[in-house]
């Protein structure tokens, strides 16, 4: 059933009907040419997720408003806002002149996983930036990053959640402190590959101690999108990954909750 979803999912990505997929450059029909499984990159919502700390208590609701013993379907309501748990920002977070969310083209929400693990430097450094000399490493083993890549850092972080302290990992001056990317790094991926997105495994693609995030400045400046609070990013390979990145569509939204998948051959 799934793979049966994504093959009419790489024909409307090509501009044909499902029943006419015949072309064998498309990604998605060579991924689905080989036995793969899918990885769910993305926490569950809840109210014991890890928030930002701009807030006393979590921004996340979720009540019910009808149980199944009244004898109809049961039914919650929620509310919670955009830039919780694992979620996408779209280029309008930086700039009211950039995209929203909902103005995002399918295209560019399915692309190949380029993974870059850091996990041991962070592990002895939380405040470790991802720089420009870890890409070029990352390409001296793999090759060249895929066009339309969706780069992806790997710190570990994620098995922290959802212990709020822990993944807020405070100092006494409530200054939190967590890996991100580099300035150098965002530039030169922008400036010199040719990118889908970004994303990292903590609350964002700036570091802890960051006061005027440069990063989300850099790569929404230049229209396009990170994601933030990824799940399970120890278990992609470093190459070979596909992503499925599926935003919720709010209209003139800054970004919003986002279910991940990456498709992985076997």
């Amino acid at each position: 059933m799934i793979k049966n979803s994504l093959i009419c999912c790489a024909a409307l990505l090509s501009g044909l009907a499902c029943s006419e997929v015949t072309d064998t450059a498309n990604p998605l029909t060579q991924l689905l040419s080989e036995k793969m499984h899918f990885i769910d990159l993305t926490h569950a919502l809840s109210v014991d997720a890890p928030f930002w700390p701009s807030t006393a208590s979590s921004p996340f609701r979720h009540d019910t408003l009808r149980a199944h013993p009244s004898g109809a379907p049961a039914m919650a309501a929620y509310a919670t806002p955009e830039h919780f748990g694992t979620h996408i920002d779209a280029p309008i977070h930086s700039g009211d002149h950039l995209l929203s969310v909902d103005q995002l083209m399918a295209d560019d929400l399915f692309g190949p996983a380029a993974v870059i693990d850091v996990s041991v430097q962070c592990q002895d450094n939380p405040d470790y930036l991802l720089s420009k000399a870890d890409i070029l490493a990352w390409e001296t083993t793999h090759g060249p990053l895929p066009e339309g890549a969706i780069v992806l850092m790997a710190t570990g972080w994620s098995k922290k959640w959802p212990d709020q302290a822990a993944y807020r990992n405070q100092d006494v001056s409530k200054v939190m402190h967590f890996p991100g990317f580099s300035e150098q790094a965002g530039r030169f991926l922008i400036e010199e590959r040719s990118i889908r997105g970004i994303g990292v495994d903590t609350f964002s693609i700036d570091f802890g101690p960051s006061q005027n995030f440069p990063v989300h400045k850099i790569v929404n400046g230049a229209g396009k999108y990170h994601l933030e609070n990824v799940a399970n990013l120890h278990l992609l390979p470093a190459k070979g990954a596909y992503l499925i990145v599926a935003p919720i569509k709010i209209a003139g939204g800054s970004g919003g909750q986002v279910r991940i998948f990456a498709a992985v051959p076997e």
